[in-house]
């Protein structure tokens, strides 16, 4: 029996007197890619932002390589392998490219392997490349996404956060931003994958969690929930398709009345 590279267990988590999700436990094996699904307010961010630190856990445990990080400060995370690409990308808008990959290998492990980190992540995306000098700011949305991955690869992630990697980009950028995460997979970096692209992510998934009013409400395989009635009808359709272009609003406005707006 293997131990899973993920564990969370009951967690519940919110922002000041309001509770985002609760009892949420799911599990990311070795090398898998798991996703998360859900429509706006679901949970599925704030579920990201507890496993990268970046909000505490009211309660509930969780494990990273059979070890109890739920206390673990996120920059301690980052160092164990735990890195996050973030919703909105986040990119240092006045920072050139290579400025802002080279703040990605920032902590002491990933430091000294800063130029092959480098050379991976410009041979993934040549677009970078290509981009350098110039400011993240003055970059499309598609390419401040490779930007915002890349980042993260710079840190020489063991478990790949990605959070909405598809939000706000157009059908031609979404198929080359997946792409590149299956490059990235089958790498053999693990990936925990916030998504409302239902068919991109199942795509490329071997397993998935519904969420809904912060909750897990289903999960399996991603060929059982590709095929599930009630994820065809919740996700997949016309309504959701609608969503999928607009960030979670809920979790966003109770996010920025606990941090007073400022990115992470």
């Amino acid at each position: 029996m293997t131990t899973a590279m993920l564990e969370l267990d009951a967690i519940r988590a919110g922002y000041n007197d309001a509770i985002a999700i609760e009892n949420i436990s799911l599990t990311v094996e070795q090398g898998e890619v798991v996703c998360l699904l859900g429509a706006n307010g679901a949970g599925k961010t704030t579920t990201m932002r507890v496993v990268t630190g970046l909000i505490p856990l009211l309660s509930g445990t969780i494990r990273y390589n059979a070890e109890d990080i739920s206390h673990m400060p996120a920059h301690e995370r980052v160092i164990a392998g735990i890195c996050l690409s973030p919703e909105g990308r986040q990119v240092f808008p006045d920072l050139t490219v290579m400025e802002n990959l080279s703040l990605g290998s920032f902590n002491r492990r990933a430091r000294p392997n800063r130029k092959q980190s480098l050379e991976r992540v410009l041979t993934l995306f040549p677009k970078l490349y290509e981009r350098r000098s110039q400011a993240a700011g003055l970059m499309s949305g598609g390419e401040q996404q490779m930007l915002a991955i890349g980042r993260a690869l710079m840190g020489e992630p063991k478990l790949l956060a990605l959070d909405e990697p598809s939000l706000g980009l157009s059908p031609k950028m979404v198929s080359t931003v997946f792409e590149s995460i299956q490059t990235i997979a089958k790498s053999g970096i693990t990936i925990l994958l916030v998504e409302q692209n239902t068919r991109a992510a199942l795509a490329i998934a071997q397993r998935g969690y519904v969420l809904s009013a912060g909750r897990v409400v289903h999960e399996g395989t991603a060929t059982d929930l590709a095929q599930s009635e009630m994820v065809q009808k919740a996700f997949v359709g016309a309504a959701f398709t609608r969503q999928s272009v607009r960030t979670s609003r809920r979790e966003r406005r109770l996010a920025q009345r606990n941090e007073g707006g400022a990115g992470a």
